[in-house]
């Protein structure tokens, strides 16, 4: 979550390059969480939504980097790349709001 705060602060300053970068390295980790919350709904935890969530921050993360690539030494960012960083931003507060109600039904 935090590369992809990175690469939204490094849009917003002009950086492209950067948050080419940092959506780069944020795939893999997405991956990882991803596969993590998809082995806690097999070992029948109960977190669809968490494990869906990630993989939709995956597919995001993907998409991004991937329509980014072509134009990343010429400074530009296409539309659907920052509507990718933008709608992952998004779903992390889904994400931030899920776990505070959780928290706060216990």
């Amino acid at each position: 979550m935090g590369l992809v705060i990175v690469a939204a602060a490094a849009d917003g300053a002009g950086a492209h390059r950067l948050a080419f970068y940092a959506l780069l390295l944020a795939v893999p980790a997405a991956a990882v969480a991803a596969l993590e919350a998809f082995g806690h709904v097999l070992d029948d935890n109960r977190e669809h939504l968490h494990a869906l969530l990630w993989t939709a921050v995956l597919g995001l993360l993907v998409t991004g980097a991937a329509v980014r690539a072509p134009e990343v030494t010429e400074g530009v960012v296409p539309a659907l790349g920052r509507s990718a960083l933008l709608a992952c931003l998004g779903v992390f507060c889904v994400q931030a709001a899920v776990s505070a109600a959780a928290e706060l039904r216990r």
